[in-house]
This record gives C-alpha cells, sequence and structure tokens, in this order.
C-alpha cells in the first residue's frame, strides 16, 4: 500500500492520525488496504488540506478520516486543488463528536469504507466564508458558529476532548456562558428574503449539513442551496446555565430564538474587538463576515441513513 503525499491510485484516505482518541490509525491502514485505498497521513507540519490538494491530481475519491476539522481541511484542499467536479468527497468518522458524519448515515470506521465503495453518491451543497472582498473565501460542509459555542470549541484543547470527548464542549461552554459578553450584531440576508437583524447575541448557528434543533436529528437539507440559520439572543446567564438549559436556549417557540433559511447573509459586529468563528471547528476571526452556499456543487458518498430532505 502506498504511504506518500502523491498517491498512486484512484483512492486515497487521508489520515489524521491524532484525532479523536488517536488510536485508530492501524484499523484505517488495514481497511484501507483490504479495501485498495492509498493512505497520506498528515503532521504538524502539513495537514490534511495541502495533502488533499496534491492527491486530487491523481484520485477520483478521496475520505477525510478524522472529525469536522480534517474534513473541512479536506474540503479547503479539493477547492484549492479546482477539484471539485471531478473528485467525491468521503469521510471516515474518527473524531470527538463526528457530528457530520453522522448526518451523512456513517456511524463507524468499518460502515465509512463500505460506504465508500458501495454508497450513493449525492451532490451537496458548499458554503463559503469571506472576511473581506478580496478574501478567496473559505469553505464549510457542516457549520460556521460564532458566540458561546465557538469560544467553548476554541477553549477545547485535545487532551480535553481525549479524556472527557464531547463532554468536554459542554463544560467549556458552561464555563463561557458565565463570563460570556454578548457581541453587538447586524445580520442582512440576501437580497431574495430581504430580513435584517439588529441586536445583542449570545450564539450565532449557520448550518449547512447542520440544523440546531431542541431535540432530534441534527441533519439539515443540504442540498437546497439554503443555509439554516440560528441567532439565540441575549439571555440572563442563569437562563443558560441552569437545569434543562438547551431546551430553553434552543426551543423552538422562544421569543429570544430568530430563525432564518438564507442563500446567503452577513454578519457585521458593531464592534471593534473581532469575533471567533468556527467553521467545522476550524477557527476564524473577523469583525465583518460574508457567507454564501454553492447548490450542490459537491460529490460525497453517504449511508443508508441519509436523508435528502429530512422533515420534508
Amino acid at each position: 500500500m502506498a504511504d506518500s503525499t502523491e498517491a498512486t491510485g484512484g483512492r486515497v484516505v487521508v489520515l489524521n492520525p491524532v484525532s479523536g482518541a488517536g488510536d485508530h490509525g492501524p484499523q484505517v491502514r488495514r481497511l484501507a488496504d483490504e479495501y485498495g485505498f492509498d493512505v497520506v497521513e498528515t503532521t504538524e507540519e502539513e495537514g490534511a488540506a495541502p495533502l488533499t490538494e496534491r492527491a486530487s491530481r491523481r484520485a477520483s475519491l478521496v475520505a477525510a478520516c478524522g472529525g469536522d476539522g480534517t474534513i473541512n481541511e479536506t474540503v479547503r484542499g479539493l477547492v484549492a486543488a479546482d477539484a471539485l467536479e471531478d473528485t467525491t468527497l468521503g469521510v471516515v468518522p474518527a473524531g470527538t463528536g463526528n457530528n457530520f458524519a453522522g448526518n451523512i448515515g456513517v456511524e463507524s470506521i468499518p460502515q465509512a469504507f463500505e460506504v465508500l465503495v458501495d454508497g450513493e453518491e449525492r451532490q451537496i451543497d458548499l458554503g463559503t466564508a469571506w472576511e473581506s472582498a478580496t478574501d478567496e473565501g473559505r469553505p464549510f460542509v457542516n457549520s460556521c458558529i460564532c458566540g458561546i459555542t465557538a469560544e467553548a470549541s476554541a477553549s477545547t484543547d485535545h487532551e480535553q476532548k481525549n479524556r472527557l470527548g464531547t463532554l468536554a464542549y459542554v463544560l467549556n461552554g458552561l464555563r463561557e456562558a458565565q463570563q460570556f459578553d454578548p457581541i453587538p450584531m447586524r445580520v442582512h440576508t440576501s437580497d431574495d428574503i430581504e430580513t435584517t437583524w439588529d441586536g445583542e447575541a449570545m450564539m450565532v448557528l449557520i448550518g449547512n449539513g447542520r440544523r440546531f434543533p431542541v431535540e432530534g436529528a441534527t441533519q439539515a437539507n443540504m442540498e437546497d442551496g439554503l443555509l439554516d440559520v440560528a441567532i439565540i439572543e441575549d439571555r440572563p446567564t442563569f437562563d443558560l446555565v441552569g437545569e434543562e438549559a438547551r431546551r430553553r436556549l434552543l426551543d423552538a417557540e422562544a421569543d429570544h430564538i430568530t430563525r432564518l433559511r438564507t442563500p446567503a447573509l452577513q454578519l457585521a459586529v458593531r464592534d471593534d474587538e473581532p469575533v471567533s468563528f468556527s467553521l467545522d471547528g476550524e477557527m476564524l476571526s473577523a469583525n465583518d463576515l460574508r457567507l454564501s452556499v454553492d447548490r450542490q456543487c459537491l460529490g460525497l458518498r453517504v449511508g443508508e441513513a441519509y436523508e435528502p430532505a429530512p422533515g420534508e
């Protein structure tokens, strides 16, 4: 089996060996050999984006093995190589939460390889975020978030993820809630929808592959050309950290939540201090962020549980 950044076959796994618990490498390599995939491995010096950019020159199928951040970097590599039309994306879940993998019906590493070989290929939307008019933009497949959730993501280190799993995000989120200053912000949607929101936000949750419900499945319709937006307005701290905080915070009927579906929007922070945004777990700081969707431009192998139009 080849193990270099210049893939020799048509199918490649981009392996992040330290994602999640960091113990998946041997299993992934064994299955890759069994199913006929080459493996390229990320290092501290070279991440998934440049590896993918090079691998996509020769591969028609590139699978990201890691968490949501590894998937994001892999997609960035496909975009940089201008390979979206010629290369299909696959996912091998080896992160802490694996939210995107679950949303596309991929639940385990062994099942992931079955999906890579025999799964249905769907064309899904791809979001892009720009810091400025001259910026080339950063793609995201699952979500773009700011506020308490993004700060919690930024403050959760690898050791915490290994020790506590997804609970690490929850605990850090509660800590952030007690000291978080709401973000003064204006939100402008596309001209077609003409909705503007202006206020102080505790969180702005923007989903492409993900929606943010109180309960039930988190998968959004990722083929409709729309972003699912939830703006959580300023609330007293005790509302955020008390019992049933999740239900209160994301209650679909609550008057402190504004929900939008739009193909494009702009977030303008009314403050000099940049705000941290998390794009699929990859951090970005900006005072002004523009987002849009390219509809059904990314080929993706999905599992049987994937629903093209969930809840419809």
